[in-house]
């Protein structure tokens, strides 16, 4: 059965991003520190780099390992579309959970209203890879009973606020670490399963 993944960045405090959706604040180290761990997380997790990025770090033949699928909210899509990219993710079947968008500006984008649990279930009975959640905090949270693995890429740096890894109401809910990964630049790699 396919998975739930959600794989994302955050800050020590806890946030994916800061209060108008900022992520370059995250430090990487220097360029020889920040070269070597990109090219360490493009290789295990090619389909997560943008589409139009992809030619540029040389993954633009590179199949996809572990998603065939991305589902995201529409906050996190927002930033694609400002920028003039409706398909951000076009090696990908994508996914926008959105009461507010209406229909998609782009064939390849699927928008999908209501309870985001029912979306998660239908994908997870169906043939493929692993689904990536790539954001935000309020989808995140409330896809929580479906989320099996978490991958935090943890970067060394406090935020204060923005917006966080999840954002939902009071619902403690156990992991367990499956593996640790430490990178010279200071950045970690952390691994969970869903204790179910």
């Amino acid at each position: 059965m396919r998975r739930l993944v959600y794989y994302i960045g955050a800050s020590l405090d806890g946030y994916i991003a800061g209060p108008g959706g900022e992520v370059d604040f995250y430090p990487v180290g220097d360029e020889e520190q920040a070269t070597a761990y990109a090219a360490w997380v493009n290789t295990r997790y090619p389909e997560t780099v943008p589409t139009a990025l992809r030619p540029l770090v040389g993954l633009a033949d590179a199949p996809n390992r572990r998603f065939d699928t991305v589902v995201m909210g529409h906050g996190t899509y927002r930033p694609a579309l400002a920028h003039g990219t409706p398909s951000p993710y076009a090696h990908l079947r994508q996914y926008v959970v959105s009461n507010t968008l209406g229909s998609a500006p782009d064939p390849t984008v699927t928008v999908v209203g209501g309870d985001p649990l029912s979306l998660i279930r239908d994908l997870k009975r169906q043939e493929g890879k692993d689904i990536w959640l790539c954001g935000g905090g309020r989808l995140a949270a409330a896809l929580l009973p479906e989320l099996d693995e978490l991958i935090v890429k943890s970067y060394p740096v406090v935020a204060g606020t923005g917006i966080p890894v999840f954002d939902g109401e009071f619902s403690p809910t156990a992991f367990r670490v499956t593996r640790r990964e430490p990178f010279p630049n200071d950045v970690t790699i952390t691994w969970f399963a869903a204790r179910r």
